[in-house]
């Protein structure tokens, strides 16, 4: 039990005494460590750095000193915290890619933007630099308010005169207790611009304040994408703005390209970007990369990516974007400390803040600089009369026994001022010549016009302000220089990935196996009919190119499976691959389950109220539903149709809801009939009957009709043949059909129905991955039960997979190639 009287121990409540406490160590954090003040950009830690610096003389003239010095002087006399804490602020003041205007010039080994760490500050040296100089410039002239450091032994500024507004020309970032800040830096000129502008305009806007400040401007350079996140920021001082690398794709003399990185996003650590990117290649989740270096020395920065030759550089770079630090994001919160409490400032407040820092700074200034002028005056003053009465001070002075008689005289005897009793004492005979006289009243009558313009500074606040724009030029004058960070504009507000990949045409394929890539419509040249094919695609044993799609790399595509689920895709987030690679396996692009293979893939331009999709299933259930209804597809697939027990999904077509449909079978029947015959229903719904099957036939594909098209047939065994539409007459759905092809083990069943136009060509892929592509005017216009002409030769136990269409475009022109084959097989029954 404790021997201590009773009148020393309290009962305090815990939670009270936690919250207390945490609250004073919330307060005291964010108020003396982690934010900036709004006034001069400062933490504590940067001023306390600066104003040791310039208190032991290491300005930007003098020599280097050692940076253990400056520390030591910092914590030994401002700043008790730990040395590392204070040296490792200093080394960021020193860093041209992580201060936009350093604030401290290093002599030795600061870090490097690889992530390399500063030498130890036994082994560095460091001094002010000129900009910084402008924080502190006349301190002297009590324009600020100092106080007492921690233990009351020394004098520190509560904040730096600031003579250009650091708080937004180099940002500031801190982590405080409940609240943090992250301010951009921004380029010199143009914030001082903006200063004068709010100067000028107390009314100015926001709007009209981007207009002379388009956005930050980091150290590191960069591109900022769009200005929405901008204008956010500088509105609600809130907002998230893109920072993306500068790059450029350079083509080399081997046909090859590279993709050449210049400049980085703020903050991002060179070495371990390219790192990553030989990580996403090891891995395999980027491939076309053949070699990644680093080539930057002195003259600037320079990463190398080289490009396959059969790789897409444009394609390649935006998933560099996507999966590295190659593109950013920087989140503002323009978070500062306005009279000792933290408030978020839109960019407008920021300003005006700084400006009014500033009318006190001059102001203080102007008193000090005529207080000082005022006692000189009153010196001078004396001294003239005591000029006046030569002879009789001498004589007076004389008299007197010692010092303090002869001012007491002096002062009686002409009706003068202690101090000014003191300085006709303390005068040099050389200042009675005759020379020395003018310059006392010269000097005096020059003061006597400094003080009257000093008291008309400070009853003139336009006059104050005016001096403030002076200065503040000539600091723009100083130490302006270019914008390094380039804002990016399209059109649009916010650049999504598409925009920056460029629209073209392209051949989607996906094997049995699952293998899907992409490829320029331009691979392809048109051949005759019956001509042996160029080399499509080298394919594993047993595999073989299933679905062959062309569209945009800007459209979406859907792709539906077996089991009736529906996923998506972009065009452009398809890789894209030579003519002879099998691709990727579709797996690592869509969520697919197992046991799960895509059946159908179309192309969506837009999802509009008043189109539709049609589904047809191996059994012949047919489906109509709006498209809207497939929007929002999540990552992990949503059900498109509901499926009988053992049917399958096996063809999807985009509608507008006013169309005739065809559909064909393996054993050569084909059904017509409206659209409208099948009522839209809801998305999970399974459909109704479309055509009426023998027990071993099964539905092989299904087309829109459209005017004036012919319907193609390819058989398994190459054989083709196109018949008017229009030979088909309309029935009811559910009927057995027409026959449109007289299937016989010449040419095999029927695999591919199409509906065609005359300027449309045809792509025609075998198991063992042979193309060829065939305008469709080459294919004979034949009646209804016909067996159809040899559209490829083909080799021993090849067959053809799949059959596609592809629209003609300007750049696709016909090879003139003889024709190795001409069968043409017309068999009526």
């Amino acid at each position: 039990m404790s021997d201590k009287p009773n009148s020393q121990i309290r009962e305090i409540n815990i939670s009270q005494e936690m919250k207390s406490s945490f609250l004073d160590y919330a307060m005291s954090v964010i108020v003396s460590r982690a934010l900036p003040d709004v006034r001069d950009g400062l933490k504590p830690v940067h001023r306390r750095i600066l104003y040791a610096m310039n208190d032991l003389g290491m300005t930007a003239d003098k020599a280097y000193k050692k940076s253990a010095r400056i520390v030591g002087e910092v914590i030994g006399k401002y700043h008790p915290h730990g040395d590392s804490a204070v040296y490792d602020t200093m080394v960021r003041m020193a860093q041209d890619f992580s201060y936009r205007y350093m604030l401290v010039d290093g002599h030795g080994n600061f870090g490097s933007v690889d992530g390399d760490a500063a030498a130890a500050m036994r082994y560095t040296e460091a001094r002010m630099s000129k900009v910084s100089m402008e924080l502190l410039r006349d301190i002297n002239k009590d324009t600020i308010d100092y106080q007492d450091n921690y233990d009351g032994s020394e004098r520190e500024p509560m904040v730096l005169p600031s003579r250009f507004p650091n708080l937004l020309v180099n940002g500031s970032a801190g982590i405080a207790v409940g609240m943090a800040t992250n301010i951009p830096p921004h380029q010199l000129g143009e914030v001082i611009d903006g200063v004068l502008a709010v100067s000028q305009d107390p009314e100015i806007t926001i709007p009209e304040l981007m207009e002379i400040i388009p956005g930050p401007d980091f150290p590191t350079a960069g591109q900022i994408l769009g200005r929405s996140g901008i204008r956010k920021a500088y509105e609600t001082g809130r907002g998230s703005i893109t920072l993306r690398a500068k790059v450029e794709i350079e083509e080399r003399s081997n046909g090859k390209e590279a993709i050449i990185v210049h400049e980085l996003p703020y903050q991002v650590n060179k070495a371990k970007l390219i790192e990553k990117i030989a990580e996403l290649v090891r891995d395999k989740k980027i491939e076309g990369i053949t070699d990644l270096r680093d080539e930057s020395d002195r003259s600037g920065m320079r990463i190398v990516i080289e490009v396959r030759k059969d790789a897409n550089a444009n394609v390649l770079l935006n998933n560099l974007y996507k999966q590295t630090a190659l593109q950013t994001s920087f989140g503002i919160n323009m978070l500062a400390l306005v009279e000792g409490q933290p408030k978020v400032l839109n960019l407008k407040q920021c300003l005006k803040y700084y400006l009014d820092h500033q009318i006190v700074v001059i102001r203080r200034r102007t008193q000090y600089e005529l207080r000082k002028a005022e006692a000189r005056a009153h010196i001078l003053e004396g001294l003239r009369i005591a000029l006046d009465h030569l002879d009789e001070v001498i004589s007076l002075i004389r008299a007197s026994q010692t010092t303090e008689i002869a001012r007491n005289g002096l002062m009686t005897e002409f009706s003068l001022s202690e101090k000014q009793a003191q300085a006709i004492l303390d005068m040099r005979l050389q200042r009675l010549t005759g020379l020395e006289r003018e310059k006392i009243e010269e000097e005096y009558q020059s003061l006597v016009a400094l003080i009257a313009d000093l008291k008309a500074i400070l009853a003139d606040e336009e006059r104050v302000l005016e001096i403030i724009r002076t200065e503040l030029l000539e600091v723009k004058e100083k130490f302006n220089d270019g914008r390094r960070t380039e804002i990016m504009t399209g059109g649009a507000e916010i650049i999504e990935d598409e925009d920056l990949i460029p629209r073209q045409n392209i051949v989607i394929t996906l094997t049995h196996n699952g293998y899907i890539k992409r490829l320029p419509v331009s691979t392809y040249r048109s051949q005759k009919r019956g001509g042996r094919g160029i080399q499509g695609m080298n394919m594993n044993e047993n595999d073989f190119v299933e679905h062959l799609l062309t569209t945009s790399t800007h459209d979406t595509i859907l792709f539906f499976t077996n089991k009736g689920k529906v996923y998506r895709a972009k065009g452009y987030e398809i890789p894209e691959y030579s003519r002879t690679a099998k691709g990727i396996p579709i797996i690592n692009l869509l969520e697919v389950d197992k046991g799960e293979w895509v059946n159908a893939i179309i192309r969506v331009e837009a999802f509009t109220d008043d189109s539709y999709l049609f589904f047809t299933t191996k059994q012949g259930i047919s489906k109509r539903t709006p498209l809207s209804s497939f929007e929002n597809i999540r990552t992990s697939g949503l059900i498109a149709l509901n499926l009988r027990e053992e049917d399958e999904l096996i063809s999807v077509k985009l509608t507008d809801g006013k169309r005739d449909v065809v559909m064909g079978t393996k054993k050569g029947l084909l059904i017509r009939f409206t659209e409208d015959n099948v009522r839209s229903m809801g998305r999970t719904a399974t459909g109704v009957k479309g055509i009426t099957l023998d027990s071993d036939d099964e539905v092989i594909g299904m087309e829109i009709v459209e005017e004036d098209a012919d319907i193609l047939i390819v058989t398994k065994n190459g054989y083709g043949k196109r018949t008017p539409i229009d030979d088909y007459r309309i029935q009811s759905r559910g009927g057995k059909g027409l026959r449109t092809c007289n299937v016989t083990d010449k040419n095999g069943p029927v695999i591919s129905l199409k509906s065609v136009q005359p300027e449309e060509d045809i792509m025609l892929i075998t198991v063992s991955g042979v193309l060829i592509r065939v305008s469709v005017t080459d294919i004979s216009q034949m009646g209804r039960n016909t067996q159809g002409v040899k559209l490829i030769r083909l080799g021993e136990n090849e067959f053809v997979a799949t059959v596609a269409k592809v629209q003609l475009s300007d750049d696709d022109e016909p090879e003139d190639e003889e024709l190795e084959e001409n069968e043409v097989d017309n068999i009526e029954e």
